[in-house]
């Protein structure tokens, strides 16, 4: 299936810049000097780059690549927190009313933020994405999918960029039909690895993910904005034995040559180990998708299919 996505093909990942001690949890931001070291690093093997929010990190990614001409254009996010209780999600989900109406008001504030980035910076910001991960069922930042409409709707009036939302591939099938319209391609996740995937069978079930969605809607662009696998888990969701370096390297090369041979545009996820994320456990496997370490240190993947 070639994809009919109109952008020119090339490499694609995801950046998140987060290193020891910082985290967007407590608004402790990678400082310039620090990006500007991973995105010359990043830019010697990619053409385009997601971010995933309209924080100061965002800001600054922005200007670093354009202060220093980088040849980077970046998908930029938004994102929207909860406007409505998930009693579905294993780790949370549920808010006072209260919360719920201050993060739906941060999620405006937020949104404003996306429409003034992508009109400062037309000549990066190729496309924006509305939310992230907020409509599937595990998710603990719920937002309705009549919303969601809205919200695009809104944020396609004030820009010229294309206009889409990420969310994993499954709400794509049935849920967010209502949303297909509106947005200018489809941005799919796809984790072999967390639906218990063995690493013979995983390409196969991504491009299945893939197809699963592209059949319901014949000649909408899709883009996978998230694919990737993980190389430590502590057994949270992910069995210990089937992640490692070597793993997440099989998976990559197979990946990005069906990338190739389809025209698929994939973001991979993602550049760097983020500490930050999940719980505190030094093997829980949110900390470790990274294509380098936290470190900056290349792994497997980056000596052979990135060299």
């Amino acid at each position: 299936m070639r994809s009919t996505f109109p952008f020119p093909a090339g490499n694609a990942i995801c950046y998140s810049g987060y290193r020891r001690d910082q985290s967007p949890d407590n608004k402790t931001y990678p400082s310039l000097a620090e990006i500007r070291e991973d995105l010359a690093l990043l830019s010697q093997h990619w053409r385009y780059m997601r971010l995933y929010d309209c924080s100061l990190h965002a800001e600054r990614v922005l200007q670093v690549i354009q202060e220093d001409g980088l040849d980077l254009q970046v998908m930029l996010g938004a994102y929207l927190g909860a406007e409505m209780n998930n009693f579905g999600c294993p780790w949370g989900g549920t808010y006072s009313e209260e919360a719920l109406e201050s993060s739906t008001r941060a999620n405006q504030v937020e949104l404003e933020k996306l429409v003034t980035l992508a009109n400062t910076y037309p000549q990066i910001v190729f496309s924006v994405a509305v939310g992230n991960e907020a409509t599937v069922d595990w998710t603990d930042h719920f937002v309705p999918v009549a919303h969601m409409v809205a919200y695009v709707r809104w944020v396609k009036a004030r820009i010229a960029q294309p206009v889409t939302f990420c969310e994993n591939y499954v709400p794509w099938q049935h849920k967010l039909r209502d949303l297909v319209p509106e947005v200018d391609f489809i941005s799919l996740h796809t984790y072999p690895v967390w639906e218990y995937k063995y690493i013979h069978e995983a390409l196969e079930y991504t491009k299945d993910n893939v197809h699963s969605v592209a059949r319901l809607y014949p000649g909408k662009p899709i883009v996978i904005t998230e694919a990737g696998w993980a190389t430590n888990s502590n057994g949270r969701g992910i069995q210990p034995e089937n992640v490692s370096q070597h793993l997440q390297a099989v998976y990559y090369e197979d990946l990005m040559r069906w990338s190739r041979e389809s025209g698929m545009l994939v973001f991979v996820f993602e550049a760097f180990d983020e500490p930050w994320k999940g719980s505190p456990d030094p093997l829980e496997p949110e900390k470790h998708w990274g294509l380098f370490d936290v470190d900056r240190r290349p792994k497997l993947v980056m000596q052979e299919l990135f060299a």
